[in-house]
């Protein structure tokens, strides 16, 4: 199905269903389980012996990038990266990002940081813009802004992005609110997909994770410990690869 007939599709079934759609998404804000971010610095050098050229890492973006469902950074996705990453090389780390951050928002914090030069930036963005129901041309056209910033002003070699999470399978929507929300996730990551495929600076990281809710941080929203850890180690690997072949040369 295309881009434009799911949009059709998803118009219509919001159409039918929008008044029970309006209560569930009004009952679950007010009953949303809030989680703290975790503690923990969110700039710093972890050191590594070899002679390698150091790696220059930001993570930036929402609550899953700063990890909201942990108690501390380091089981985090930048405490478990940072790990993988550091067993290879020094790495170099900063993390911009804040609980409820949208592409737009955080956007405007990249505008109001120091320019810096950095080899990799891993980016988690999108459920807030899905949820806020932001038009897709929109965003798409905010995701530019953001990603020109990052490759202008932070000068990133490489930015790696991740596909949206399953949010048509998160235990703390109610159906058919969470049924809807997934079509919605489904035709963001295609249209994301397709814009991204041109644009060489980045690689897109699909994750294929069934989530169940053992997986999942207590608010049923968020990334337990065990994703965060699957999410780093899938990054880590492209991110290395990447790091090796242009310390080869």
């Amino acid at each position: 199905m295309t881009l434009a007939l799911q949009a059709i599709f998803e118009l219509f079934i919001k159409i039918l269903t929008a008044p029970l759609l309006v209560w569930q998404a009004l009952r679950v804000r007010k009953k949303a389980l809030i989680l703290p971010e975790p503690t923990g610095l969110r700039s710093g050098v972890t050191a590594n012996r070899s002679n390698k050229a150091p790696l220059r890492l930001l993570i930036v973006g929402d609550s899953a990038a700063v990890g909201v469902g942990e108690k501390t950074q380091d089981t985090a996705l930048l405490g478990q990266l940072v790990k993988h990453l550091s067993n290879y090389t020094t790495v170099e780390w900063d993390l911009i990002a804040r609980t409820g951050g949208t592409t737009t928002t955080t956007t405007q914090w990249l505008c109001e940081t120091q320019a810096k030069s950095y080899d990799a930036v891993v980016v988690s963005l999108g459920v807030n813009d899905v949820t806020r129901q932001v038009p897709l041309r929109k965003w798409l056209n905010q995701t530019d802004n953001f990603l020109n910033l990052l490759t202008t002003k932070f000068a990133a070699k490489r930015i790696y992005t991740t596909n949206l999470p399953p949010m048509g399978s998160f235990p703390a929507l109610p159906q058919p609110l969470r049924w809807i929300i997934g079509l919605r996730v489904n035709r963001f990551n295609l249209a994301m997909e397709q814009h991204q495929a041109k644009r060489p600076e980045i690689t897109r990281i699909s994750i294929n994770l069934k989530l169940d809710p053992a997986l999942m941080a207590s608010d049923g929203y968020h990334p337990g410990t065990a994703v965060y850890a699957l999410w780093a180690r899938e990054v880590a690997k492209a991110i290395l690869k990447d790091y090796q072949q242009e310390t080869r040369v």
